[in-house]
């Protein structure tokens, strides 16, 4: 079984027994996939016992990165092959779905490409090395202002390079550029004009999943990033708290 859900932003209340009770069918053979912005923060103790609650699940937990991620911490993780892909552990059965890879689960090939730019970021991104950093925080935070902390709460790694992109070119090439499932936190261009409305406008990585669109055959694509549960086009869907199953 492969399950698909939205952000989740480190509330993992919808992978409670009673809010998502088919698990009770599932194993580590089966799989839950996070459209990014799975909340992949820090080491507190309360995010150390939300991921050691994960842990504990029956299933297999799959996640592509978001916009709000820690890019710093996800560096440090090891990388590994992992049914056709490179992916880094979080836990045994919590495991990153890292950029431009193709994963072959049990007949079913599935492509991911996590990464969106963040767009509630209008008052700015701070540099906490800033001699002004503190009064800077306080204005912006009286003026109700949509601002960053770098390496705080905001990473440029959010945004892929050159580099992965062409990871994602090669692998696609050898896969003949078919796939049954694309995975992504943002979407292509020409979905995101449908999906997002005018707060979401076109980017390198939208640009780029344009090509992917145009290029590649798929049978469904999932997106999260834009906080709605909805059927964008007959094979494009986006999702947020909805956990729907696609195998």
């Amino acid at each position: 079984m492969i399950y698909i859900t939205g952000d989740c932003h480190g509330d993992y209340r919808r992978f409670s027994t009673e809010n998502f009770p088919e698990q009770k069918k599932m194993t580590r053979e089966d799989f839950v996939i996070v459209c990014g912005d799975f909340g992949y923060w820090d080491h507190s103790k309360e995010q150390e016992w939300q991921r050691k609650w994960l842990s504990e699940k029956p299933f297999t937990l799959l996640w592509v990165d978001g916009n709000h991620e820690n890019y710093d911490m996800l560096a440090e993780l090891p990388v590994e092959d992992w049914h056709g892909g490179k992916i880094q552990h979080i836990r045994e059965n919590v495991i990153h779905l890292m950029r431009g890879q193709v994963y072959e689960l049990d007949g079913i090939r599935l492509f991911a490409f996590g990464g969106a730019r963040s767009h509630d970021i209008h008052g700015g991104i701070l540099d906490p090395d800033d001699p002004d950093f503190r009064r800077k925080y306080r204005t912006l935070r009286r003026a109700g202002a949509w601002f960053r902390v770098n390496h705080v709460s905001w990473w440029k790694e959010e945004m892929p390079d050159e580099a992965e992109f062409e990871e994602g070119r090669r692998n696609l090439e050898r896969a003949g550029w078919q796939v049954d499932f694309i995975v992504t936190h943002c979407t292509a261009s020409s979905t995101q004009v449908l999906a997002g409305g005018p707060l979401y406008q076109p980017d390198a990585l939208t640009d780029y999943l344009e090509e992917i669109r145009q290029k590649c055959r798929y049978r469904k694509w999932f997106f999260g990033h834009y906080h709605d549960n909805r059927n964008v086009t007959e094979k494009d869907l986006m999702l947020y708290e909805q956990i729907i199953r696609i195998v």
